[in-house]
């Protein structure tokens, strides 16, 4: 298996993910962690629908930067994969994981029967 295209297209989408987090947040200071940040809110308004927006919109940016740290974290353990040699095995079986999977997936860390364990 040729994994440099796959490792191009690992770093192609962890780029874009951290881009993503960028924008909602920022890194903790903990490897791989980071954290939603609120836009601009500006609490002491006395309108309590200008801050309640603000509220909702702040939790909107937790669930975001949730959904890419989790995305950011298997395109992590793909590109280790590759580097310990093992990209390309299906974690819970050992079997080679089909290339139309990892074409759709490239994080793909298990074969098509076990897409869900």
């Amino acid at each position: 298996m040729d994994t440099a295209q796959y490792k191009e297209k690992l770093l192609a989408e962890k780029k874009r993910l951290e881009s993503g987090l960028s924008n909602v947040g920022r890194k903790t200071g903990v490897p791989g962690d980071w954290e939603a940040t609120p836009k601009d809110m500006n609490v002491l308004r006395a309108d309590v629908n200008e801050t309640a927006d603000e509220m909702e919109e702040y939790e909107t940016r937790i669930a975001i930067d949730t959904t890419l740290e989790e995305g950011l974290a298997e395109v992590s353990a793909a590109l280790a994969r590759i580097e310990g040699g093992t990209y390309g095995s299906c974690r819970v079986c050992g079997k080679t994981i089909e290339e139309d999977r990892l074409s759709a997936n490239p994080a793909a860390a298990t074969c098509k029967a076990h897409i869900r364990s």
